[in-house]
């Protein structure tokens, strides 16, 4: 019989993939170690409970313990079930831009969840670094992990991963591609890696936002180079311990959009339910293509499952808000369809200067068709409102009429987003779409260029 004692026994032995649409113009060999088969689904189940074990060694928790961490929400996951085995209280923090599923998930298996901004410099008290060092001074017995400077973060991957890799491959490979956050699984693999055979090369995969890429390639820690961005789990804004930058050869910067969606082509094309880091590190291996050769065999890790990222990455509004969602626009007809169903706000002409600034800020828009008797007549829009009103509180009582500006041009439904680019432009922020019947909607600058972005 093949029992396990508890459910930390079955972490690691993750299956090696080929994969094979996504993939089909690289003349290598291309393999995915699909991390997600671990019980917590992600491969930061490995380093959590190295490191709860090594600080039980060094007598750094105690029985009864709280463990506090700062997290992206996978290793928060590793460790919440190294505290359930264990029994000690887990606290994780983690940054606004994680997805609801990660700290619902978190929640679930009993951790306690406290959530920072994540828009605020590292050494901001607000941040969830400093959120979770604060904790851990002020919480009696307990343990404060610190997984990005914590080295037994790339020792267990130095241990388990990448050996299970190279023996997957029989030594044949000749690539180690992985999302670059922590810095654990790329120095820990690609250490284990290059002592069996020097040549592998080890590519990490950077999200622009983040500093790793200039820094591996400069020696320079470049602030301007700092600023947000959405892929989860990869890039930073801080240098961590764990990062053993002499192993990784070079770095490869993928935009958010191209993580998002072939994060989605994983999913319908290879069927491989992942997350976000994963749809960033194939892009990654695509844009270095050429450098790959016939014989050579890539491994790319995926970190964690599609799961947490369902009301994010796999959802349309989610994508379409942000411009990433990838839609065969061709016509005006095509760019309203996002919010074709919400009615069109409008202005009638004696309403007043405040009713505008009402409506622009309950619907969140920029700006209103005027109508007269049924017919459009004008159009006021945010920027002529702000310099009115600074110039003059008085205007907020002023009819709409007397301020707007001229009526929305109006292009049939079947225009082509190129002749409306040409009817959209500086001066003219919007246009009506006429689609029949007397009805008509609005399209505006943000949905020409979330078309073309």
């Amino acid at each position: 019989m093949k029992i396990y004692n508890d459910i930390l026994e079955t972490i690691g032995d993750t299956p090696l993939v080929k994969l094979n649409k996504l993939t089909k113009n690289i003349k290598g060999t291309v393999l995915a170690k699909i991390e997600t088969t671990n019980p917590g689904n992600s491969v930061k189940d490995r380093m959590a409970v190295k490191m709860v074990d090594d600080a039980e060694k060094k007598g750094l928790i105690k029985p009864g313990g709280t463990i506090i961490e700062g997290t992206s929400g996978n290793t928060g996951m590793g460790l919440a079930l190294a505290c359930i085995a264990r029994g000690y209280k887990l606290v994780c923090v983690l940054s606004d831009k994680q997805s609801k599923e990660k700290m619902d998930i978190l929640r679930a298996v009993g951790a306690e969840v406290i959530v920072c901004p994540n828009n605020v410099e590292p050494d901001d008290p607000q941040s969830y670094y400093s959120v979770s060092r604060r904790l851990a001074e002020e919480t009696p017995n307990s343990w404060y992990v610190n997984q990005y400077d914590n080295l037994s973060n790339r020792e267990a991957h130095y241990e388990s991963t990448g050996p299970e890799i190279w023996d997957q491959t029989d030594g044949k490979l000749t690539h180690f591609v992985v999302g670059v956050g922590t810095g654990g699984t790329i120095s820990g693999v690609g250490k284990y890696l290059k002592e069996k055979n020097p040549d592998i090369k080890i590519w990490g995969i950077d999200s622009y936002g983040s500093v790793f890429k200039k820094y591996h390639e400069t020696g320079e820690f470049d602030e301007n180079e700092i600023y947000p961005y959405v892929t989860e789990g990869i890039g930073e804004d801080i240098l961590p311990k764990n990062v053993d930058f002499s192993v990784i050869d070079r770095f490869e910067k993928v935009t958010d959009k191209d993580a998002a969606n072939y994060t989605r082509k994983l999913a319908r094309e290879e069927g491989i339910f992942v997350g976000n880091s994963a749809g960033a590190a194939v892009k990654g291996v695509l844009q270095l293509g050429d450098e790959i050769k016939e014989d050579d065999m890539v491994v790319v890790l995926f970190h964690d499952h599609g799961s947490r990222y369902v009301g994010k990455i796999f959802n349309d509004d989610w994508m379409r808000d942000r411009g990433f969602l990838e839609e065969d626009h061709k016509t005006a007809e095509d760019l309203i369809q996002g919010h074709i169903d919400k009615p069109m706000i409008t202005l009638g002409v004696e309403e007043l200067v405040s009713h505008a600034v009402g409506k622009m800020r309950q619907h969140k828009i920029s700006q209103i068709p005027v109508t007269k008797n049924g017919e459009f007549v004008g159009m006021i829009d945010e920027s002529t409102l702000i310099n009115k009103i600074l110039d003059d509180e008085s205007m907020k009582d002023v009819p709409i009429g007397d301020i707007m500006g001229p009526k929305l041009p109006v292009v049939h439904a079947e225009t082509s987003i190129k002749e409306l680019s040409k009817v959209i432009n500086k001066d003219v922020p919007a246009a009506l779409v006429e689609l029949g019947n007397g009805n008509h909607h609005i399209v505006t600058r943000h949905d020409l260029i979330a078309a073309i972005g």
